[in-house]
This record gives structure tokens, C-alpha cells and sequence, in this order.
């Protein structure tokens, strides 16, 4: 019986450059044709699985790496290796961007990344973004997942630990149960083995005060523990996390010397091949291509946002047989007031909407229930965690796109906040992705902006300030 082999994390960093000199991609025709292997075996390679011996060598070679022996891994297969179930991403996922993006971040967590931190505001796909990475990098990995959103209360430091060493048949006698010695059993059982775990809404394990910032885990344990996975000077383990907050304690001292071992991701709004790409799966009966169609300012008007055109496409489906004359017939009125609002700022520099109610996020049912809610959710929580900083961006919901940011500021010196709680107000919203940088005007003024859909559910909010 011929032998197997498969190939390791270092060894795929090699054939990842070696391949880029190539110019092939990783599942390229010509590749799989030159090495004379099926298609299949090329992604089974990838995925780091067993393939005949002969196929390993001849894909090695096809892109000039006669020292294929160093590509190998020959670690024992782990049997109790396991796949985790996907809860967002499926068939309709769309990305040309993203797939690129895709490949990008998978390179790095193949290389030197042991945690990867996937940032942006709620339903802009972080999640469905990290499940198709999990996909990318599936192999002999031992999966597994924490969905911290669910949680009625979210569990310590200790408690995961000790579910995770129980479930992979660690023994953790009583006496060694202490935060600290769980915390030095996970790192090693981590470094020694391959485990790829996807931890999903840590912004629940996140909390602060007005005094130090917000961003601080609220069990400092999950803080200590991934500066002891980094410090390691080597680990066969891999973290991809999720989060409408910046986890600040990797923004510290401690983790900062360490920087080549996390990255930081931020998600924005499908691009405009991306949205048709979408429409396109959800086969709707209407103008796809054209930016001035309807499916075209949806796209424009809600700057990509996958939670909203999902919602969207779904119900143009569901609802409207398909038919997005019919959709935009009864809602055309709620969308085109933001088109014309945004073409008045572009256009005529009218960038402030005092008298503006958009309703992007709550003119359907459906939209309500699926988009307005969630973002119901993430101001009311700003609310209660940072007053000054919820004030900021409901203040700011008057301005259509992006201005400088002392105008923003200046909203807030109205109200009597110092120079301080400005600069700390901003700096929160900044953490939470609740602004946009725009970048530096010609005056060198720093330019920011909300998300539409933000400002959209924040304008409600202003409307209720005391």
C-alpha cells in the first residue's frame, strides 16, 4: 500500500511563496496539470490531509521545491481531530474581495499569526467571514467553538479552560483548578497539539470604565492567558476572534513586542462586484448591473452592508415573488430620500440633515427585526457603558457623510464636555467601529463619518436625547 503525507504549517508557508513566484493560485489548473494529480488532491494537500506519496512529491516539484521532504508533517495524526458546524456561512456566500482578503489572512495564520482578531460593526460579516476561514484552513486541525453573544451570562476565564482540557481528555486533578495552573495546562496542551478554535462575539468578554478606557477583558485571566500564548516561542495552535469592540489588551505593551504573532482585521461593506455577486445567487428579477437600477442605490445606499442586502434580496424573494419592481415600488420612497441626501452632500456640500429621518434600518418589518434591533442593541449598550460617547454619535447623526472631526467634537463642547471627555468619547467610538475614518482633507484635517445604517438608527436616537 502506497504511503501518505501530508503537508505542515511550515512547510505550507514555503509552498505559499513558492507558488506566488509561480503566479499560481492555490487551486490553480496549470498547478494540479503540471504536478498530473486530480484537482482534488491539490485541495486535499492544502487542507494539510494525507495524499499518496508520489502526489505530495509531484505537487512540491510542479512549483520547483525538490526538498519536498522538508515540506512534510510528521506529527501523528490527532484522532480525536474534529470539524466544527457552521452557523452563517453556507452556498450563498460572496466575496471576490473577500476571497482575497480570505487568502491573505489564511497565509498569516499559516505562517506566524497565532490570533487573529476579526473587528467591524454588527452584521458586517465577521462571523461568516471566520467560519469561511476555518473552511480555508480546515486540515488536521482539532476545531472547535465559542459563541459568547448567546451566553445569559457569560462564563470566566476558568470555566472555558476547564471545558476545553476536559473535552480533549486532559486530566486536571482537583488541587490544580486555579485560574493560574489552568492557564499553564491550556498553553502547553495548545503549543503541542494543533487546535483551531474560532471564538465568536468576545466583545461580551469585554468591559471598562470612564477612568481607563473601555476594551479591558472583564476576567483579566482571558487577558493573561493571550500573552502567555504569544510570549511562547512556539505554538502549533491558532485563535480567530470576533468582535464589534477592540480588545485593547493587544494593543499593550505586552502583547505589542509580539506583534508578528496577532493581526487585527477590519470588516467593511461588500464592493459593488461583491453586491451583484449577491443579488446574482438570490436570483431576483430586475437590473443587477447597472449602478442607477434599483438593486444599484440599495447596494450604494446601504454601503454593502451583507446583514441588510441579505435581508433585503430575502424578502424582494420571499415577499415580492422576485419581482424588485414590486419591492421598490412600495419602499423606493425610504431609500431614495438617503440617495438624494448623500448625492446633495457630494454634490452641493449641503453635508448637514438636521430635518433627515432615514429609516433604513426599520422600514419593513423583516429589517427591523434582522438589522434595526441589533443596532438598537449596540447603542444602548454604548449607552449604558459610555453616556458621553453615545451622546457623540447621536449628536453627530446630523452630518450626511464625512466632515472634520472637530465639528463632531464641537457637538459635545456645546453640552459643556471638556477637551478631555471629548478626546475620550471619540476614542471609544473609535473602539466599537462606531466611526469611520476618512482620512486627512487638504487643510490636513482628520475627516470621520458614520456607517449609513449607524446614523440611519442613530438619528432615532438623537430625537430622544434629553
Amino acid at each position: 500500500m502506497a504511503s501518505s503525507l501530508r503537508l505542515s504549517i511550515q512547510g505550507r508557508e514555503k509552498v505559499d511563496q513558492a507558488r506566488k513566484k509561480k503566479g499560481w493560485t492555490k487551486r490553480a489548473a496549470a498547478w494540479y496539470l503540471t504536478a498530473k494529480v486530480g484537482e482534488d488532491a491539490l485541495k486535499k494537500f492544502w487542507a494539510g490531509k494525507p495524499i499518496v506519496q508520489e502526489h505530495f512529491v509531484d505537487i512540491c516539484r510542479a512549483v520547483g521545491l525538490e526538498d519536498w521532504q522538508q515540506m512534510v508533517d510528521d506529527s501523528p495524526i490527532q484522532p480525536t481531530a474534529s470539524y466544527i458546524d457552521f452557523s452563517v456561512y453556507d452556498d450563498n456566500w460572496v466575496g471576490e474581495e473577500r476571497e482575497k482578503l480570505i487568502e491573505a489572512l489564511s497565509t498569516k495564520v499559516c505562517k506566524s499569526c497565532r490570533v487573529l482578531i476579526l473587528v467591524g460593526i454588527t452584521g458586517i460579516g465577521k462571523t461568516a467571514l471566520a467560519e469561511r476561514l476555518v473552511e480555508e484552513l480546515r486540515g488536521n486541525w482539532r476545531e472547535d467553538k465559542e459563541n459568547f453573544e448567546s451566553r445569559e451570562q457569560v462564563p470566566d476565564f476558568a470555566s472555558v479552560a476547564l471545558k476545553w482540557l476536559e473535552k480533549w481528555k486532559v486530566d486536571v486533578p482537583q488541587d490544580q483548578r486555579q485560574p493560574q495552573h489552568l492557564r499553564q495546562r491550556l498553553v502547553e496542551r495548545l503549543c503541542n497539539h494543533q487546535h483551531l478554535i474560532l471564538m465568536d462575539s468576545i466583545e461580551y468578554l469585554l468591559t471598562g470604565n470612564p477612568d481607563d478606557g473601555w476594551g479591558d477583558f472583564a476576567d483579566e485571566e482571558w487577558g493573561k492567558f493571550f500573552v502567555s500564548l504569544l510570549y511562547e516561542p512556539s505554538c502549533k495552535s491558532r485563535f480567530i476572534l470576533t468582535s464589534q469592540d477592540l480588545p485593547t489588551k493587544f494593543e499593550t505593551a505586552e502583547c505589542d513586542r509580539y506583534k508578528n504573532l496577532w493581526h487585527c482585521q477590519l470588516l467593511r461593506g461588500l464592493e459593488r462586484t461583491e453586491q451583484i455577486a449577491l443579488f446574482q445567487k438570490a436570483e431576483l428579477d430586475g437590473d443587477i448591473q447597472s449602478p442607477d437600477s434599483p438593486l444599484g442605490v440599495i447596494g450604494e445606499v446601504y454601503d454593502g452592508h451583507p446583514l441588510a442586502l441579505r435581508t433585503i434580496a430575502g424578502e424582494i424573494k420571499g415577499s415580492y415573488g422576485g419581482k424588485v419592481r414590486a419591492y421598490w415600488k412600495d419602499n423606493s420612497r425610504y431609500i431614495e430620500e438617503v440617495k438624494e441626501a448623500i448625492d446633495e452632500a457630494r454634490n452641493q456640500g449641503i453635508v448637514k440633515g438636521d430635518e433627515d429621518r432615514w429609516q433604513l434600518a426599520s422600514y419593513t418589518k423583516v429589517l427591523r427585526r434582522k438589522v434595526k434591533e441589533r443596532i438598537d442593541n449596540i447603542l444602548e449598550r454604548l449607552k449604558n457603558d459610555v453616556y458621553d460617547a453615545y451622546v457623540l454619535l447621536c449628536t453627530a447623526s446630523i452630518y450626511r457623510c464625512e466632515v472634520k472631526e472637530k465639528w463632531w467634537l464641537i457637538n459635545l463642547e456645546d453640552e459643556g464636555y471638556s477637551e478631555g471627555q471629548q478626546k475620550a468619547a471619540m476614542q471609544t467610538l473609535r473602539e466599537r467601529y462606531l466611526v469611520e475614518d476618512g482620512g486627512i482633507d487638504d487643510e490636513d484635517n482628520r475627516l470621520v463619518g458614520q456607517h449609513n445604517l449607524i446614523r440611519s438608527v442613530a438619528i432615532a436616537h438623537r430625537l430622544i436625547l434629553p
